[in-house]
């Protein structure tokens, strides 16, 4: 049997197989393997987190090859329904050399991993993306700071820690502006709108205790999200801008490429996103969330170190998904093309599940269920539209929306924006 490090100074060194379980585990992470993997049908990829990204990382992985291993705290995990599923906390050592053994590489499918546990990992086995990466995507005042140090414009922001604090910047900044907390936060929680004063000491009992931002308001015309991809070369490739539709803070539908924008536009976005892997060292996809002002500016709301809500129509929308694409450039294989394939809409399915009959009626009609229970605010699955024209593209969003109405899905909610005229 080969050396293995172990991941803390605290290893037996016996180098003895163990069982936990009914499962065959090493008390060692294995050791670091060269900058590429070996054949992709021998790969084994570990995955840090169980959830929706997680199993379409599996779905993605399994043609060429791959085999996976995740680890979540949930046995209800939905990545487990298709790969092994190793329960344990995310900072467990037992738990994360099980995960590890064996791995050709590690990743993760959302940012609240803890930093310190793909910086553990990554000295036995390549973690990708880096934890720096990681690190710096988990607060953001780091990240707000990051995206200003590569010249990439930001909301106005102030660090908020006490509630004089929040007073100070409410008055430096002015209203309306968003309260966030600086972890954790995502799907519209963790944040307020304060719209008039009388809302700051609201805010303030709802989030104070932790670290907190004050973003300045952005007078923004269309939310937008670019998606980049790099290598273990630094090769690059980028997605088209897509237009996402947050009613209530939560993702409900993404337009794929984003209508009617001009090419500098993208042009920009792709310039921002290839700095920011660059500097990072990165590998893997990253997604970038844009403001875009009415003048054609892009400013930068926030990143995620992974695979992204707003790319899942690049399953059936691009010549290559964003989950191929994370898996090809982690595991050291050459990037796919990003073009995509006539146009797209991705309908988050929040709640409760839709009737799928009528939706799978619809030509170009794609439904991803998750295999997870329905609750309020959950993302269940998505619906992903796709067809040759705009036009066309428009006539599936509106049946498809009447058909998520009739069983009172949030779709309804979004009429007012994501089905309006323009779209």
């Amino acid at each position: 049997m080969s050396e293995r490090t172990p991941i803390s100074d605290g290893s037996n060194g016996d180098g003895e197989m163990e069982r936990r379980g009914d499962r065959e585990t090493s008390p060692h992470l294995p050791a670091a393997a060269p900058n590429a993997l070996g054949p992709a049908p021998c790969a084994l990829v570990g995955i840090l987190g169980g959830g929706q990204l997680g199993r379409m990382l599996a779905l993605a992985g399994y043609p060429l090859g791959m085999r996976f291993r995740v680890l979540d705290p949930s046995p209800e995990a939905p990545a487990g329904h298709l790969a092994e599923l190793v329960l344990g906390d995310f900072d467990d050592e037992a738990a994360l050399e099980q995960l590890a053994a064996g791995a050709d590489v590690v990743t993760y499918e959302f940012e609240n991993v803890p930093a310190r546990t793909a910086a553990l990992l990554q000295r036995s086995v390549p973690v990708f993306p880096p934890a720096g990466a990681l690190e710096t995507c988990q607060d953001r005042l780091t990240e707000k700071q990051f995206f200003q140090s590569l010249g990439i414009p930001t909301p106005a922001y102030a660090p908020v820690e006490t509630e004089a604090d929040l007073h100070t910047a409410v008055a430096d900044l002015g209203l309306p502006a968003v309260l966030k907390t600086r972890r954790c936060g995502y799907d519209g929680k963790g944040q307020r709108v304060l719209r008039e004063e009388r809302d700051v000491a609201g805010a303030w009992e709802a989030l104070g205790g932790v670290p907190l931002i004050l973003e300045g308001w952005v007078p923004f015309q269309r939310e937008v999200s670019i998606l980049g991809v790099r290598g273990r070369a630094g090769e690059v490739a980028f997605y088209p801008l897509v237009e996402n539709h947050h009613p209530e803070g939560i993702l409900a539908l993404t337009l794929a490429p984003a209508p009617s924008l001009e090419p500098e536009v993208q042009h920009l976005a792709e310039s921002y996103a290839r700095v920011a892997l660059e500097r990072l060292d990165y590998v893997g996809v990253l997604a970038i969330e844009l403001f875009l002002t009415a003048d054609g500016q892009l400013i930068a709301n926030e990143m995620a170190p992974r695979v992204h809500n707003s790319g899942h129509w690049s399953i059936e929308g691009a010549e290559t998904s964003q989950f191929e694409n994370h898996l090809r450039a982690v595991a050291g294989l050459p990037l796919g093309s990003t073009a995509p394939r006539g146009f797209s809409a991705m309908v988050n399915l929040l709640g409760e599940h839709p009737d799928a009959a009528p939706l799978l009626s619809l030509p170009g009609a794609h439904l991803h269920l998750y295999g997870k229970s329905a609750a309020p605010g959950r993302k269940l699955g998505h619906l992903t539209l796709r067809a040759d024209s705009e036009p066309e593209l428009h006539r599936l969003l509106a049946a498809a929306g009447a058909a998520l109405t009739e069983g009172s899905h949030h779709l309804g909610r979004v009429r007012g924006s994501g089905f309006r005229g323009s779209v």
